[in-house]
């Protein structure tokens, strides 16, 4: 494997379809290997746009202007970072040789829940929840008397947790199906999953890079969600070696069925020693931030060397640690940080300021990674620096 020299006629270009905080990290470590990147996405000066080569605002989802941004730039890789892609256009373009990564048909088959449920419990028969399809409110209905309540109901199509309803009672049921409409990538007419509620003991991301080497698997990630959406994370999660196993061969099979290689963040949820095949993201996880401060080699590091076919000869963890997101709330244009010292003051303590451009509502921008003596004493001190930020709207 060899690279060019970004901005020359040998370079070797990456094209990253979502411009976001973990993009922004991919490109920093492609550029580290000398890779010259083009970021895309569907605002000006996002994250990742902030330390590309260059840059295009697109929507992606429009495939006449994606098709146009690939054919221009020729990229040696084309690596998705969000699901609003048209993938059909991405399987035409791997048709024509692109390199789509991990696979147009992994990206494709990942961006759509019904897809990538069907082939983990119906090709693949892992163990997941009972679970029906449905595209009309009597068909939701339908699903409602079949599975009973409680029960989970998601858009197929959707990200961050936008549209996530867990019902718990009658009340609930017809509020959730209109959430669940307007939080689907498609408004109107949103297809949805209905899940059978799974009492599980914890949730895990289980971070699974495929590379030339084989297979490798990352410390459990445990995580704490609010609405479907990451707040905190920590590495390792205590489980079993009957549960770490079981759910290491889930992720195994998942991620040989999509193929490629990268990075992939299998979500599992555990009961006892039983593992439940969940979700499947065929990039860097946002839980898998907390890997800024407890491996050798980020999750980022780890996605760009798989991608790249460079060697992986083994994730070194450092030790027990934890992330915590920056949540600020408010309208702005004009984004200030304050008392960032405090949040540095301890040992193995890291900082990430994403840079988005703007906030209106409750907006993750940023994260503190710590690493300490345990798990618990991480996640104290890295809820406590996070919390400690102080901010300010011009």
């Amino acid at each position: 494997m060899k690279t060019g020299t970004p901005f020359s006629s040998n370079s070797t270009k990456a094209l990253l379809l979502g411009s976001g905080e973990l993009g922004k990290e991919v490109v920093i470590e492609l550029q580290r290997l000398g890779v010259e990147v083009i970021a895309v996405d569907r605002y000006d000066n996002a994250p990742a746009m902030q330390v590309a080569h260059r840059s295009y605002t697109i929507s992606m989802v429009d495939g006449v202007a994606l098709r146009s941004v690939i054919e221009k730039e020729k990229p040696d890789y084309i690596i998705p970072e969000i699901e609003a892609i048209d993938t059909s256009v991405l399987v035409a373009m791997e048709k024509e040789g692109y390199n789509v990564i991990p696979t147009a048909r992994a990206v494709q088959l990942t961006m759509n829940r019904e897809g990538i449920r069907r082939v983990a419990a119906e090709t693949l028969r892992l163990k997941t929840s009972n679970y029906r399809f449905a595209l009309s409110y009597e068909e939701y209905k339908k699903a409602i008397d079949e599975l009973g309540i409680p029960f989970v109901i998601k858009p197929v199509m959707s990200s961050s947790g936008k549209g996530q309803s867990i019902v718990r009672s009658v009340k609930e049921i017809e509020p959730a199906w209109k959430y669940a409409q307007e939080g689907g990538r498609v408004k109107g007419g949103t297809k949805v999953i209905i899940e059978e509620f799974i009492n599980f003991d914890y949730e895990i991301t289980l971070l699974t890079v495929k590379h030339k080497g084989g297979t490798s698997f990352c410390e459990p990630v445990g995580h704490f969600q609010v609405d479907g959406d990451y707040r905190e994370s920590w590495q390792p999660h205590p489980m079993s070696n009957v549960a770490l196993k079981k759910a290491q061969d889930i992720a195994q099979k998942i991620t040989d069925e999509l193929g490629g290689f990268g990075l992939f963040g299998v979500e599992l949820f555990v009961r006892g020693d039983e593992v439940y095949f969940s979700e499947v993201s065929p990039r860097p996880h946002d839980t898998g931030l907390v890997t800024i401060a407890s491996q050798e080699l980020s999750e980022f590091a780890l996605h760009v060397r798989a991608i790249l076919g460079l060697p992986i000869p083994e994730i070194k963890f450092w030790g027990p640690s934890a992330s915590s997101v920056l949540l600020p709330e408010g309208v702005s244009r004009n984004i200030s940080y304050h008392n960032l010292e405090k949040v540095l003051t301890l040992p193995g303590t890291h900082l990430r300021l994403f840079g988005k451009p703007d906030i209106s509502g409750k907006r993750r921008m940023g994260v503190v990674a710590v690493r300490a003596e345990s798990v618990e004493a991480a996640r104290q001190r890295a809820k406590s620096a996070s919390e400690s930020v102080v901010y300010s709207f011009d």
